[in-house]
């Protein structure tokens, strides 16, 4: 797609390198001032933007926001994200079932979530860290969910079509342009404006009230405690009093007002107190992003002094914290160490066990290990054994894990890596082939895939993986460029060729669909 200033994809990599004097997330974070001329709320129906339409939008959002180093790709924080969601998805009578939804995180301090066409969610590293529990963090996602559910984004996209996006996108230009200026006045000037734009995008207080109760509703239904949403919210609206710099994000993009807390609350009154402990994924989430928001030294210390002082309410979380951190300050030797302590605080009888290990061969060792512990703590075993040089320690860790959890995205992506980097790309490719026929649409093992042909010298097989790595992304054209290479390699035998040439087919008449939907944007 064409990466002019205006392109509409365009508008949130614009935001991330010039949010210092344009503190505003992207156009789709929310809707227009001029929401008395959008349908009623609450019949999504009456959205005129289809929901192809919808999602393609979304795909080039996304294309410029995994292109930005501060888009998070982690299997395990987004797998957590999406087993999240899917939990309250369940929970919820107003999803339709066709909706897709994706779950990301972005690299961010700033305490903020927004949602984008097409079901995407960005959640940052800020408001992970800031959520005390896993019931506020649902209370977030909740409301965003509803926001999507309810079609706020659509009815603001089919409503002013793209005038909105051309003109943030002129106010980002500007800026960009100011960068050169030495007049210091002038940038003032440009952020100023770029500011009067915005107030017209923030989502109206009737989608936000509409989004709280919807979105209690779905996190009742999926069973956290319902006091997270506003517990949450409470807690944002005093921080905001105190910080020199403004309110958090959350607060500018979302406003919240004691109205909206005292409804919630309202809503709550009425529903039995349901105390829900944590999921060890979301503790594991936060001390795996707590090791890598600091330098690796800072990161080593803090863990240090909790496990020292003993200020924690679970040691493993805290060790499995420390061995991330160890791991980024490249000290492998005492990552290996601190790895047998965490799974010491992970086992029960521990000491009696440690002595009959020594009995039993290292595969029994792995498995039994494994049984007692979690995909996440498995998966950082076998990158400390990696990093230290234990190569067919580390396999054998992530054959016994995924013989257990087989559909731990990140122990299948690093198994695969690791066996490509093993010189072993034959069994790299049949174990990611198999994989991708039970979730043909991950674009990272495809990219897998494609490695391992290329490591087998396989070029025709290698362009074909990649023309699918195009087609997830919604970028057609370099698919369709991919098979024609393919082709012209003319290696396949008779079937393979008549293969690529369907699929080529196939893939020219998306594109021709979805030219012929933008056209009509």
């Amino acid at each position: 797609m064409p990466h002019d200033g205006t392109s509409p994809a365009n508008i949130y990599l614009i935001y991330m390198k010039f949010r210092d004097l344009m503190p505003v997330l992207p156009l789709f974070l929310a809707a227009n001032a001029f929401a008395s001329e959008l349908p009623d709320l609450g019949d999504a129906s009456q959205a005129t933007i289809s929901p192809r339409q919808e999602r393609e939008l979304g795909l080039q959002i996304m294309s410029e926001i995994r292109s930005h180093p501060s888009y998070l790709e982690d299997a395990e924080i987004s797998g957590y994200l999406a087993n999240l969601g899917n939990r309250l998805i369940l929970g919820s009578r107003e999803a339709h079932p066709d909706q897709e939804f994706e779950f990301f995180a972005v690299q961010d301090p700033a305490i903020n979530a927004f949602a984008l066409p097409g079901g995407f969610m960005g959640f940052n590293t800020g408001l992970i860290l800031t959520a005390q529990s896993e019931s506020e963090l649902a209370g977030v996602m909740a409301h965003e969910l509803a926001h999507v559910t309810q079609k706020h984004l659509a009815r603001m996209i089919s409503g002013q079509r793209y005038s909105m996006l051309t003109s943030l996108a002129a106010a980002a230009i500007a800026i960009l342009a100011s960068r050169t200026n030495p007049q210091a006045g002038q940038a003032v000037l440009i952020a100023s404006q770029a500011r009067q734009i915005q107030s017209q995008l923030d989502f109206t207080r009737d989608h936000e009230k509409e989004a709280d109760r919807i979105g209690l509703n779905i996190l009742v239904s999926a069973g956290f405690n319902p006091q997270g949403m506003s517990d949450f919210f409470e807690r944002l609206q005093k921080a905001g009093r105190f910080q020199e710099n403004g309110a958090p994000s959350y607060l500018r993009t979302h406003p919240i007002t004691h109205e909206r807390i005292a409804d919630i609350e309202n809503r709550t009154h009425n529903i039995s107190y349901r105390q829900v402990p944590d999921g060890i994924d979301f503790l594991l989430v936060r001390a795996k992003l707590r090791a890598s928001v600091e330098s690796p030294g800072d990161a080593v210390e803090y863990f240090d002094s909790v496990l020292r002082d003993k200020r924690y309410t679970n040691e493993a979380v805290e060790r499995y914290g420390l061995v991330n951190a160890l791991l980024r300050y490249r000290n492998h030797v005492r990552a290996d160490k601190e790895l047998v302590l965490l799974y010491e605080a992970l086992q029960s009888g521990s000491k009696n066990e440690s002595v009959e290990n020594h009995r039993l061969g290292a595969t029994i060792r792995i498995a039994r290990k494994v049984s007692r512990s979690s995909p996440m703590i498995e998966t950082l075993a076998a990158r400390v054994k990696l990093a230290g040089g234990q190569t067919a320690e580390a396999l054998d860790i992530y054959q016994a894990a995924l013989r257990i959890y087989p559909q731990h995205r990140a122990l299948i992506y690093e198994y695969a890596e690791a066996l490509l980097r093993n010189d072993s790309a034959d069994i790299a490719l049949k174990f990611v082939s198999q994989q991708l026929q039970f979730t043909p649409n991950d674009t990272r093992l495809y990219r897998l895939q494609a490695q391992s042909y290329s490591a087998l010298g396989d070029s025709m097989s290698q362009h074909r993986a990649q023309a699918e790595i195009y087609m997830q992304q919604g970028n057609f054209p370099a698919a369709v460029e991919q098979l024609q290479i393919a082709l012209k390699s003319n290696e396949g035998d008779f079937y393979q060729m008549s293969s690529l040439e369907a699929r080529l087919k196939e893939l020219r008449a998306l594109a021709a669909a979805n030219k012929k939907d933008k056209s009509g944007w």
